[in-house]
């Protein structure tokens, strides 16, 4: 009965709101949920027929499996896209996910380097070794320009205007956006793919892809996470570390800087300015403990 519906929708999801597979996948997986309970339940209704009721019995059920508050919260919100998506396309006339409450999720504020600790973890690669000039550059880049792994590992030679200091980075949903790029990340960009990259043979498909493992092909994301797990451990950085980090140290750094809120929505390539405004609680944050550590009147 739903198989349809879940068809309609995955097309949605693809061609109306530009999703990647994963996010795609990770929707249809919510209804999956739904329909897994409403069988359980010897419930199995159609999409018009499901009611508030089935929805907080549904939601009741989530809880009792053990999920945190932030699963829950992700899968209920995937119910209210699909009931989105029924709205629009006239299967349903009322929505029976607006009084839908989902549980409420604590906000954790990412860890962040310190620019230092940056240079720290930059400094313990081994430039004298062809992987140590790329990571480099990879993470230099990354640094520079707040990238998402995902947008590092498909960096694109055809993406590069190093000569006018800008990127284009394909971001989430194929959305671009062109960013700006340091000095050093030019750098040392140049001088792996001038030393490095030009000398490796280059597997079919990967002629356009900037960073590339030994076998000429393009790397992976946990390869990235690796490379500065191993980094900051020789560094002696104790926080927790991934590659998402630099991205949360360039919008900190930025914030901290006193960069408008917009602009670095727009070099994240966030949609919408309530994911970026996580670092203005940051920022209060860092101010705190700094009149704390400096001002007279913090002291105690």
């Amino acid at each position: 009965m739903w198989e349809a519906y879940k068809k309609g929708y995955k097309h949605w999801l693809q061609l109306e709101k530009s999703l990647s597979e994963n996010s795609v996948e990770a929707y249809l997986h919510d209804i999956e949920k739904l329909t897994q309970h409403l069988v359980n339940s010897s419930n199995l209704k159609s999409p018009q027929d499901v009611d508030l009721k089935d929805l907080q019995h549904f939601v009741q059920w989530i809880n009792e499996l053990g999920m945190t508050a932030t699963s829950q919260a992700r899968i209920i919100s995937g119910i209210k896209s699909f009931y989105k998506y029924c709205l629009t396309e006239q299967i349903v006339t009322v929505d029976p996910t607006t009084l839908l409450e989902a549980p409420k999720t604590k906000r954790a504020l990412p860890d962040f380097l310190t620019f230092e600790e940056i240079e720290n973890i930059i400094a313990q690669l081994d430039l004298s070794k062809p992987d140590g000039t790329r990571n480099k550059a990879i993470l230099e880049t990354m640094y520079s320009c707040g990238l998402r792994v995902s947008e590092t590992v498909n960096l694109r030679l055809s993406c590069l205007y190093l000569d006018v200091g800008f990127i284009r980075v394909i971001g989430k949903g194929d959305k671009e956006r062109l960013v700006p790029i340091g000095s050093d990340a030019v750098k040392y960009i140049n001088i792996y793919k001038d030393t490095v990259r030009v000398h490796q043979p280059v597997q079919k498909g990967y002629d356009d892809i900037l960073f590339l493992n030994k076998f000429g092909k393009g790397l992976s994301r946990i390869m990235i996470f690796y490379i500065i797990k191993e980094m900051a451990a020789k560094a002696g950085i104790r926080k927790k570390i991934s590659p998402h980090t630099f991205r949360h140290s360039f919008a900190t750094h930025l914030v901290e800087g006193g960069a408008d809120l917009r602009a670095v929505q727009e070099m994240l390539g966030h949609e919408s300015i309530t994911t970026t405004e996580i670092y203005t609680h940051l920022d209060r944050d860092y101010l705190r403990s700094t009149l704390q550590e400096f001002h007279p009147a913090f002291r105690k």
